[in-house]
């Protein structure tokens, strides 16, 4: 699998996590696994028809979709003839790019993109990078992102930090908490805690020697025990600790 994956240029490195662009080599088929991250994508598929969410969604050639952010992994199918190449938001910036429904409807979900606010094809083949960083510069709406503030406390504590706290500390209320997250994110404020502590703990279980125990991480995450944190991290990924 061939898989680039670059910053965009200073102007945009507020909104925008990275471009990315995948190429098959492999002959065998094969499931590539995505985990949650709190984010929405968008991408154009730039080879053959291409399964995702799990099998139950084709992604025609040459049409361009929008990701919506997960709150469980995602496996896609790919094989010698995929190609796509596309962008990872970074969360509650969507809206400062397009006009769209609240993200809480695209949640779990692959949608088509309209095709006035899609990618160009011969661009994006030329030299996709580039096409991107020009394409998101000549959108960019406004420049304020909603909900900075909170979404840097969360990152801060690594996701230990309850929604109480949360809106008190940033003079709201829970519900107003709750609707600016599914709206501007597409999940609940608590999901998107719980998705960061867990990559938290994915990369201490990741960087850490063999001397600390399971338990110990989760201690450190805000876990209840290991049964908790492992639970957690299948529930995220589909997989038991020892197969990270």
């Amino acid at each position: 699998m061939q898989y680039k994956k670059i910053k965009p240029c200073k102007e945009l490195e507020p909104f925008i996590h990275f471009y990315w662009e995948l190429k098959e080599n492999l002959i065998e088929k094969q499931w590539e696994r995505v985990f949650p991250d709190g984010c929405a994508g968008i991408l154009i598929n730039l080879g053959n028809k291409c399964l995702t969410d799990n099998g139950l969604f084709s992604m025609e050639s040459g049409k361009t979709y929008v990701v919506g952010a997960m709150n469980s992994f995602k496996d896609s199918f790919i094989d010698s003839e995929t190609h796509l190449a596309g962008v990872c938001l970074k969360p509650a910036t969507f809206s400062n790019f397009y006009s769209y429904a609240s993200q809480n409807e695209l949640t779990n979900t692959t949608v088509e993109f309209e095709k006035g606010k899609s990618f160009n094809v011969e661009k994006t083949l030329d030299n996709p990078f580039h096409y991107f960083d020009q394409f998101f510069s000549d959108r960019l709406k406004n420049k304020n992102i909603r909900l900075q503030e909170v979404l840097n406390h969360i990152h801060s504590t690594n996701g230990k930090v309850s929604i109480n706290e949360l809106a008190k500390i940033h003079c709201t209320t829970v519900r107003q908490l709750e609707r600016n997250f599914k709206k501007l994110i597409g999940l609940s404020p608590r999901e998107y805690s719980n998705i960061i502590r867990f990559q938290y703990a994915m990369s201490l279980i990741k960087s850490s020697d063999q001397n600390r125990s399971l338990l110990e991480i989760a201690f450190e995450c805000g876990y209840y025990d290991h049964s908790h944190l492992t639970n957690e991290i299948k529930r995220n990924t589909g997989l038991a600790p020892s197969l990270l």
